[in-house]
C-alpha cells in the first residue's frame, strides 16, 4: 500500500521555510519564557523546532552523565534486586511529578522537567554515602557537593559538541540547578549554608546566577517533586526490601489515616495492591497540597513576573504547613527505619572503603588514571585530587567496583 504522498517543499530562492516553532499554551504571568530566556554562555542560534528550554532538556537525556545515573545507587545499591529505584528511576518520577505541578499552575513544563531531570546529575556512585567519602577527601582541596558537580558536569565536563564543552544550557535551567532549594548567598554575597562551593562561586564570577534571589516558579516545583518523590518510593523500596511492615507506617498519623481510607474503600485488599495504592495517595495527596498552597501564594504575592518570583521573601511554590509537618513526619519515620538501617549501613560501610582506596590510589599513582582524566604533569595536588573527584564521581556503582577489582584484584559484595 503506498504512503501519503507530502505537498513538494517550495522551489527557487524566494521560498519561505514553514514556520516549524512550537506552539506554547497559554502560561500564568508568573511562568518563565522561553523567548524571553537570559540566554546561553555561547550564544547558539534559535531552534526551528524546539523552545529554549525543550532544548535543555533534550540535551540533558541525551548527556552521558543522564544515562550513568541508570547504574548508581538511590538508597539500595542496584546489585540488591532489579526493582529498587535507581538515581535514574528516581530523577525520571521527580520529572513526572514536576510537569504535573507545572501544569496545575500554568508554568513552563519544559523548564520545570529540564531542572528535575538535572537535579541528580552530580551525584557519586552509591548515593549519599559516596557523595560523603569525596567531600571528606576533598576537603583539603575545596570539598565536594553534588549540586556543584553537577553544575560542572553541565559546563564542562560533557564533551559532546564541537563549539564548547558541557551541554550550554540556558541561564533559566542553570538558575535551577544551582538554587532549586532556596537562594545561596545573601545580597552582599555572603554564603547562607556553609561555604559555597568553590565551581558554583567560579562560574558565578563568568555569568552571574543571581546566587541571593529565589529559583523560577518551575524550579520550585522541581525542588518539591523531588520531596514528593523521595517520599512515596522509599516507604514502597522499604516495604520491598522488608525493613518494615505496613502496620509499621501507622506510626505515622497521615499515613496511618490513608490507610485506614484504603482498608474502608476496598476491604480485605492484597498486601502488594495496598502499598501501590497507598504510593498513589501519597503522591495525590502531596500534589493536591502543593498546588492549592502554591496558587495561593503566588495569587497574594501580586507576582506579575517570573523575576517577581525570584524576588519574594519566600518560596512562591510549596506545600501548606500541614503536609509540610506530614513530610518531615514521614522522613523521620524512614531515617532510622531506612536509611540507617543495619542491612543498609553494612552496605554502605563496604561501599565507602571502595571510594576511599580508589580516590588514595588515584592520588598516589595518577598514572592508573585513565588517559583522558590525568591531568597535565606537575600539576600541584589540588588540581590532582579534582581530577580525580571527577573521575570517581563519574563512576557507575559496577564500574567503580571493576575499577577497584583492577587495581586490588579484589572487590567487596554489596549484595
Amino acid at each position: 500500500m503506498q504512503g501519503r504522498q507530502l505537498p513538494e517543499a517550495p522551489k527557487g530562492s524566494e521560498a519561505t521555510p514553514p514556520d516549524l516553532s512550537p506552539r506554547p499554551r497559554a502560561l500564568a504571568p508568573w511562568a518563565a519564557d522561553w523567548r524571553a530566556t537570559r540566554g546561553r554562555l555561547a550564544p547558539e542560534p534559535a531552534s526551528r523546532t524546539r523552545g529554549e528550554f525543550q532544548r535543555d532538556r533534550d540535551r540533558i537525556i541525551h548527556s552521558t552523565a543522564f544515562r550513568r545515573l541508570a547504574h548508581k545507587t538511590q538508597v539500595f545499591v542496584p546489585l540488591q534486586g532489579d526493582h529498587y529505584r535507581t538515581r535514574l528511576t528516581h530523577t525520571i518520577e521527580v520529572a513526572q511529578i514536576a510537569r504535573a505541578l507545572a501544569r496545575g499552575l500554568s508554568l513552563d513544563e519544559d523548564l520545570a522537567e529540564a531542572v528535575a531531570l538535572a537535579h541528580d546529575l552530580g551525584h557519586t556512585p552509591f548515593g549519599h554515602s559516596g557523595e560523603d567519602v569525596l567531600a571528606e577527601a576533598m576537603a583539603p582541596f575545596g570539598g565536594f557537593d553534588h549540586n556543584a558537580h553537577a553544575l560542572r558536569i553541565v559546563t564542562a565536563l560533557e564533551r559532546r559538541y564541537a563549539d564548547f564543552d558541557g551541554l550550554n544550557l540556558s541561564w533559566e535551567t542553570l538558575e535551577g540547578l544551582v538554587k532549586h532549594n532556596g537562594p545561596l548567598t545573601d545580597r552582599a554575597g555572603a554564603a547562607l549554608k556553609g561555604d559555597l562551593p568553590e565551581a558554583i562561586a567560579a562560574f558565578d564570577l563568568v555569568l552571574p546566577l543571581d546566587l541571593w534571589s529565589h529559583a523560577s516558579a518551575e524550579a520550585q516545583a522541581a525542588a518539591i517533586a523531588d520531596d514528593i518523590a523521595y517520599d512515596a518510593h522509599d516507604i514502597d523500596d522499604g516495604l520491598r526490601a522488608g525493613l518494615f511492615a505496613l502496620e509499621d507506617l501507622r506510626a505515622v498519623d497521615w499515613l496511618a489515616g490513608l490507610l485506614d481510607e484504603i482498608a474502608a474503600w476496598r476491604p480485605g485488599l492484597d498486601r502488594a495492591r495496598t502499598i501501590h495504592e497507598l504510593g498513589r495517595r501519597v503522591i495525590t495527596r502531596f500534589v493536591e497540597d502543593a498546588l492549592t498552597e502554591s496558587l495561593a501564594r503566588l495569587s497574594a504575592s501580586g507576582a506579575a513576573c517570573a523575576d517577581d518570583v525570584r524576588q519574594a521573601p519566600r518560596p512562591l511554590v510549596a506545600l501548606s504547613p500541614a503536609m509540610q509537618a506530614a513530610d518531615a513526619a514521614v522522613k523521620g519515620f524512614l531515617y532510622p527505619r531506612m536509611y540507617r538501617h543495619p542491612r543498609v549501613m553494612a552496605v554502605r560501610a563496604r561501599a565507602d572503603d571502595v571510594l576511599r582506596d580508589l580516590f588514595a590510589r588515584f592520588m598516589a599513582q595518577p598514572a592508573d588514571l585513565p588517559a583522558e582524566w590525568r591531568p597535565a604533569q606537575g600539576c600541584d595536588e589540588a588540581s590532582l585530587a579534582r581530577a580525580v573527584a571527577d573521575y570517581i564521581a563519574g563512576m557507575t556503582d559496577r564500574y567503580a567496583l571493576a575499577e577497584h577489582r583492577r587495581l586490588f584484584e579484589w572487590a567487596p559484595d554489596l549484595r
